[in-house]
């Protein structure tokens, strides 16, 4: 693979695909990966926000495997009295 030229969130194929300058693509099935490490909603909504904001940043989480212990730093929200 050669340099990287474009990161964008495809809405179309719910896929994060990066684009390498020799024309080469790698795409990243968002839902598959959702499914795999979030355990509640709001862990689900940090990773949502991530992928629509700042796709290269959750494709680097995902290739560095740090994308599990990015979730577990999640806090649940609780209602206050």
């Amino acid at each position: 693979m050669d340099r990287l030229i474009s990161c964008e969130f495809n809405m179309d194929t719910a896929c994060v695909e990066l684009k390498f300058l020799d024309g080469s693509m790698i795409a990243i099935d968002t839902i598959a990966v959702e499914n795999e490490v979030a355990d509640n909603l709001y862990q689900r909504s940090e990773l949502d926000w991530l992928i629509y904001n700042k796709p290269l940043e959750y494709a680097q989480l995902v290739f560095g495997g740090d994308l599990e212990r990015f979730v577990q730093g999640v806090s649940e929200h609780q209602l206050m009295d």
